[in-house]
Order: structure tokens, then sequence, then C-alpha cells
């Protein structure tokens, strides 16, 4: 699974030109560098047909940029993608030649490959997504069916934020019957109907951002954030009121984003009023991730993505190596998870040693902050505050998680569930050292209502009176007795 070296991405987009580079697992490779230039590309390009001078020197300045950090970086043979601005335009392949010139090896995409490749990249940060995808970019939206782990139809249409024009109703109208014949003629037309619809792309994110900022959304985390299908409609007074609200109050949203809104939330409501989706779910990971997510052999396609993330994380910052597969697999005897909540109980014991060279005061925070601001796909909101819950407790903060609004977002249930997990992380963690092989020899058990901990004979020295403390406490916050018997 080890990648050799890192990865860079280019994608030439209708607005935005953006270098990514990635390293580590390539089932969820870790973004080390990520830079993007508001080129416009686009922008004209639905009058003149053709690319304006200023964006290309704008995209081309931005490559020479990109072309030198590359190297310097030593990252070889970038990929680059170009998009609909670019395959659209009369002068395309004459601003294709000369980023060729500058060392790239452009390669343009169809409107329907990227909506694939967009529908790929859902299913590489949603596991198990099944509805509609929809990529708003500057020059085109991009619409294509997932379920099953697979892409299906995937069709293109010129209704970027760029090029759609100012909004009104008649934009409203336009946008809606060239969604209905494109729905009509694909076979798409009732396949969203009561289903998820992912949002893709940069100005449907800033969508995202703001609905998060007008709700009080307790959680700065755009992917996999769920909206209902009536937001656009309320998101309509946001918008309007925007020049006029206080610049901290938006600090998330780039200016130049601000202007690309009225036309994003055009699109979106057109979307909601024809496909008439479940719920709205914004995923951050688009064609890019869809590229390289394709790329990877089916096994490794199958690998979860939150459970390797959390283990290269948990390699990279545990005391004696990581051990967390071992820590979940000798605390589960105790716990009848279902899978989904078994796969957040894996991830919170993968990176149950991650906070160890911290003050110990903060250790507790640390792992909050981790599991509720880590860069994790694969796992929705509730998912990320039982897993800071578990972490929580493993380092020693108590039972009590310590934001009320962020508590909030899940069931007690679900807290007192990754309570207990963080109690029984606690206990193996103390009782092995953090190391391996004591973990092995020893075992934690459920009968009935009494927790049994399991000595090697000769070995009765582990259990120490840290060792019996957090014993009694695990037990008793399931409502067990503790007893200690020989392996």
């Amino acid at each position: 699974m080890a990648r050799n070296g890192p990865e860079a991405m280019i994608d030439i987009g209708s607005n935005s030109i953006r270098l990514v580079v990635y390293a580590g697992a390539p089932r969820i490779p870790s973004v080390i560098f990520n830079e993007k230039v508001l080129a416009g590309l686009g922008l004209g390009l639905a009058e003149t047909g053709r690319l304006d001078e200023a964006p290309q020197q704008r995209a081309l300045s931005a490559l020479r940029r990109f072309r030198l950090l590359v190297d310097e970086m030593e990252v070889p043979d970038p990929h680059v993608l170009a998009t609909a601005a670019v395959r659209d335009a009369s002068n395309g392949a004459d601003f294709l030649a000369q980023v060729r010139r500058l060392g790239f090896a452009p390669t343009v995409i169809s409107g329907e490959e990227e909506g694939r490749l967009a529908g790929l990249g859902v299913l590489s940060g949603i596991p198990g997504a099944q509805g509609l995808v929809g990529d708003l970019g500057g020059g085109s939206l991009e619409l294509a069916e997932v379920g099953g782990g697979e892409v299906g139809t995937a069709v293109s249409l010129p209704l970027g934020v760029l090029r759609i024009g100012p909004p009104n109703a008649r934009t409203l109208r336009d946008v809606r019957r060239a969604l209905r014949r494109a729905l009509d003629e694909s076979g798409l037309a009732g396949r969203g109907r009561g289903r998820p619809f992912y949002m893709v792309g940069g100005s449907w994110r800033a969508l995202v951002r703001l609905d998060n900022i007008s709700s009080g959304f307790p959680l700065p985390i755009t992917h996999q954030h769920v909206m209902p299908p009536s937001r656009p409609a309320e998101l309509r007074r946001l918008i309007r009121d925007l020049d006029r609200a206080d610049p901290k109050s938006i600090r998330t949203l780039t200016a130049s984003r601000i202007p690309t809104l009225p036309a994003a939330k055009l699109v979106l409501s057109a979307l909601v009023d024809e496909v008439e989706p479940s719920a709205l779910i914004l995923s951050s990971f688009g064609i890019r991730e869809g590229y390289l997510y394709g790329r990877l052999s089916p096994a490794e396609r199958e690998r979860d993505p939150l459970i390797e993330a959390a283990r290269e994380a948990g390699k990279g910052l545990s005391r004696f190596g990581e051990h967390g597969d071992l820590l979940d697999a000798w605390i589960a005897p105790i716990f009848s998870d279902p899978p989904a909540e078994a796969r957040i109980r894996l991830a919170a014991c993968l990176l149950a040693d991650v906070a160890w060279n911290a003050h110990p005061d903060f250790r507790a925070e640390r792992g909050v902050e981790m599991a509720l601001h880590g860069n994790w796909v694969g796992i929705d909101a509730p998912g990320r505050v039982m897993m800071a819950q578990a972490l929580f407790s493993n380092f020693g903060g108590g039972r009590s998680f310590p934001d009320p609004a962020i508590a909030a977002l899940c069931t007690e249930a679900q807290l007192r569930r990754a309570v207990h997990w963080g109690l029984a992380m606690r206990l193996g963690q103390r009782l092995s050292g953090g190391l391996a092989a004591t973990l092995r020899r020893t075992a934690l058990a459920r009968g009935g209502n009494v927790i049994r901990l399991f000595l090697p004979p000769g070995e009765e020295a582990l259990y120490g009176e840290t060792v019996d403390r957090r014993l009694r406490k695990l037990a008793s916050s399931i409502g067990c007795e503790a007893e200690v018997a020989s392996a």
C-alpha cells in the first residue's frame, strides 16, 4: 500500500487553477500542499466562445509557479486535467500549447468523464454513497449516478456559475428547462427522487459554509455535511445580505467565492425542484480524488478511508509503534456494536496513543481536536463526536464532553457508548504500558453483568492499583461488576 513518493494533480478549471500534492497510503492520500488561483478562464466564454487574454495570463502565471514548485518538491510527471472552459473554447488548443511549453502534459477530459471522475471522488470520500452527484464548476455542471460502489450514467451541462449570468426569474426557468431536458435524455429523470444528492465544487462548498454559519452548526467541517432540501430557498436571504454582513461572520468564505453564490444557489434550487432529493450532502472529494481513486486496484478501493487515515496517523504519532487494531480486538468482546459503530470504535483505538507527548493536562483536549477537526472522510458529524468522546475518555477527560453544543450532535446513547469505549481503551493502555505484547497475553471479556480481566499465570503483578481502578471504573460505567481471573 505504500505510495512511491508524492503525486501531484493540477486541475485547470473554468474558475480556478489548483495544484494539490498528495503523499501517504494510496487509498486516502494526505494533502501535503494545496494552492489555488482564481484565474477565471471561463469568464466571457458564453459570449465570445473564446478564452480571454487576461484570464489566460493569470492561469499561465499560476502554472509557471506550479512548475517550479513541483520541480523543487521532486514530484515527477504531475497529472494535469483541463475541464470545461478549455475544452469548449475555440482557442483552447492554443492555450494548451502554451501549457505544454511549461513542461506539462495536460489532458482535456470530456464532460461525461468529468462527471464520472466526480462520482468516483464521492465514492472515495463517502463509501456507500447512493444517489446523484452534481459537480458545479465555473463552466459546467456534471451529473452522475452512483450506487453499489460504481458510477453509472454521467452527463455534462453548460450551467457553470460563470456561464449562466446574473440570476433572475428567467435564468431560473432556463436552468430548470435545461436540467429537465438533460435528465430526460440521459435516463436520469426520477433516479434521484428520495435519494441523497451529493454536491461537489467550490461554490457549493461555500454555500455549505454559509449554511453552517447561519444555522449555528457547531462544527466547521463541510465534508459530509447534510442540508435538508429546503435550505436553498432559505439561503437566498443570507446571500442577499452578504454585502452588509460583518466580515468576521463570513471569515470562512473567500471574497472571490461570494460573487458565485447567487448562481450556485440558483442551480441548486433548480436541481432540488427537478430531482426531489431526500438530502443535500457536500463532498469535499471531487475529480482530483476521483482520478487517483480510479487508478487503484479493486482491492485497494475496498479499504475503508477512515480506518486507513486513522492507521496512518496512529503509526506516525504513537510511542512504541501503532497497535490500535490489537487494542480494538482486545476491548471488542465486551461490546456488541453494529458495524457502523464498530468502525468508529476501531478508528478511535487507532488514535489511542496519539497524544502521549502532550502535557498530561491537555491530552484529552488533543484527542478531541484530532477527532473533530482531523481531515477524515467516510464519517459524518455524529461519528466524529463519538470518536472525540472516546478519545476524551481514553486520555482521562472523563465522561462529560467539554462542548455541550457539539455533544448535542449525538444521542445520549451514542455518547454513553463512546465513553465506554474510551474507558476500555484507557484500561488497555495502562495495563499494557502502551505495548502490544501484553495485550496479546491478556484478555477482556463480559459474562452477564461481570467484566473479567484475564491475566496469564505468573504475571499477576500486572494488576496494579491503577489498573484495578480503571477496571472497576469501566465495569461500573457499564453497570457491571469487575473480576480478575487467570487466563
